[in-house]
C-alpha cells in the first residue's frame, strides 16, 4: 500500500484508521483503551503523589521523634543537675548549722563578746 504523497512539500500525509466517533466496534474499544490508559497514567501520578506525600509524611515524623527524643535528654540532664543542686544546697545548709554553732560557741567562750552590765560595775 502506497501512501498519499502532499504535492507542496513532498512529504507523506497521515491517513486515520478508524473514526473514534463512529459506532464501530474497534473505534469503541480504542476509545475504551484511550480512557483506561488515561485513568491507568492518572492512577500512577495520583500513586507518585501519595508516595511522595507519604515520604514527606515520614521524615516529618522522623524529624519530629528525633526532636522529642532531644526534649527527653535535655530533661533528663536538667534533672540530673536540679537533683545535683538540691543535694548541694542541703549540705551547705548544714555546713551552716554547723559553722553557725561552733561561732555561738566561741562568742559564748570570749570575755569580749560577753554582755557589760554598766549600772552592775559601777556600784
Amino acid at each position: 500500500m502506497e501512501l498519499p504523497l502532499d504535492e507542496e512539500d513532498g512529504t507523506f500525509t497521515s491517513i486515520p484508521l478508524a473514526d473514534d466517533s463512529a459506532e464501530h466496534p474497534s473505534g469503541i474499544l480504542s476509545s475504551r483503551a484511550e480512557r483506561t490508559h488515561s485513568t491507568m497514567m492518572n492512577a500512577d501520578m495520583d500513586g507518585i503523589a501519595v508516595e511522595a506525600e507519604n515520604r514527606v509524611e515520614l521524615e516529618e515524623k522522623t524529624r519530629l521523634i528525633n526532636q522529642v527524643l532531644e526534649l527527653q535528654h535535655t530533661l533528663e540532664d536538667l534533672s540530673a543537675r536540679v537533683d545535683a543542686v538540691k543535694e548541694e544546697n542541703l549540705k551547705l545548709k548544714s555546713e551552716n548549722q554547723v559553722l553557725g554553732q561552733y561561732i555561738e560557741n566561741l562568742m559564748s567562750a570570749s570575755s569580749v563578746f560577753q554582755t557589760t552590765d554598766t549600772k552592775s560595775k559601777r556600784k
